[in-house]
């Protein structure tokens, strides 16, 4: 049998493939069309009816603006085509651990629970692109979440009691828009500028706790919208002013001092040039010469008692050790100690004569 498969002609081939393929979009259009839509929601549900469907016919479920307290595992587990789960505006303390079994999830509303924290499977669901879970009472988002939600293009975690974001955030490269206001918030994340898609960040309100922005804020090269209002921070970032997409920047109710207010209430790129020409002062700016370069400069090493460049042989001399010895005496135990920086620069000094 395979020894004729392996004679037949390459177009009679391609055509059986041809075939294949169509009769495999076929079944799927044909599945699309006996999956349904299932709209549970403002009925106050306390507890879930026994389904009267095949669960797994079902592509879209809502179950919002009721009173459930709790979701069994065993019918989230069944939802295996379920694209949409809407159960925001309940009485929800924890989602189900079976939630992880929803490959094909793309869009996920909890919000309005009392959810303190997102089962760990929640990772498993790689499809998705939207998660809601503004209004909770969450504390924590799972640590390795960055690493697997990699489809992820929402997220909504505004009004919560979270006090960081975890670092695997960053890695969320799909990520457009990042909503993490109304929390506890005591810094962001390094390494922003991974978020290379990132067009909306909002992490205003988080009133007396968030008083710094890294560095990398200014290196989110797609980003449009910056609200970080009504917080403690008292200097933006000079990096900002590299923001060449950036068309909102809102700071009132933060302590600035760098940019000064007045400059704040020009407009957007008063702000861009403040900061930029902060950043090229700050590398205009000469570096202070190291201790080993003063003495250097004035001869220690050399044993030179030469006037260089016109240099006053007095204000020389201060930086002279008393007790002259030639480099090979001056690397003697004896002298080695005379070289830290705690003796040099102590009250005792070891240059004046």
């Amino acid at each position: 049998m395979m020894y004729e498969q392996q004679q037949l002609h390459p177009q009679t081939r391609m055509d059986m493939r041809r075939k294949a393929a169509a009769e495999q979009k076929r079944k799927a259009v044909e599945d699309e069309e006996r999956l349904e839509i299932v709209d549970l929601s403002g009925m106050s549900l306390d507890s879930l009816p026994n389904p009267s469907i095949n669960l797994g016919t079902i592509c879209k479920l809502d179950l919002s603006n009721n009173n459930l307290q709790i979701i069994p595992e065993s019918l989230i587990a069944r939802l295996l085509n379920v694209v949409v789960l809407d159960v925001h505006s309940n009485q929800l303390k924890c989602l189900p651990n079976s939630i992880g079994c929803l490959s094909k999830l793309k869009t996920l509303n909890v919000s309005g629970n009392l959810l303190e924290s997102l089962p760990k499977t929640i990772e498993n669901c790689r499809s998705l692109e939207e998660l809601n879970a503004n209004f909770n009472k969450l504390r924590t988002v799972p640590d390795t979440i960055g690493f697997e939600l990699l489809s992820l293009k929402k997220l909504s975690i505004n009004s919560n009691k979270l006090i960081f974001l975890p670092q695997s955030i960053t890695h969320l490269t799909s990520l457009r828009i990042l909503d993490a206001r109304l929390n506890c918030l005591r810094s962001l994340p390094e390494d922003l500028e991974n978020l290379i898609n990132l067009e909306v960040l909002n992490v205003s309100q988080n009133f007396q706790y968030l008083e710094t922005l890294p560095y990398s804020v200014g290196l989110l090269i797609s980003l449009v919208e910056l609200d970080i209002s009504y917080n403690k921070i008292t200097t933006l970032p000079d990096s900002i002013g590299c923001l060449k997409k950036l068309q909102k920047l809102s700071v009132e109710g933060n302590p600035l001092v760098s940019p000064p207010m007045e400059v704040v209430e020009q407009s957007l790129n008063s702000v861009k040039e403040y900061l930029c020409e902060r950043m090229n002062a700050d590398h205009r700016t000469p570096k202070k010469r190291s201790w080993v370069g003063k003495l250097v400069k004035y001869g220690t090493f050399n044993g030179s008692t030469r006037n260089n460049n016109g240099q006053n042989r007095e204000e020389r001399e201060r930086f002279i050790i008393s007790d002259y010895r030639t480099i090979d005496g001056l690397t003697s135990p004896r002298y080695m100690g005379m070289f830290s920086p705690r003796r040099l620069f102590s009250p005792r000094t070891y240059f004046n004569r």
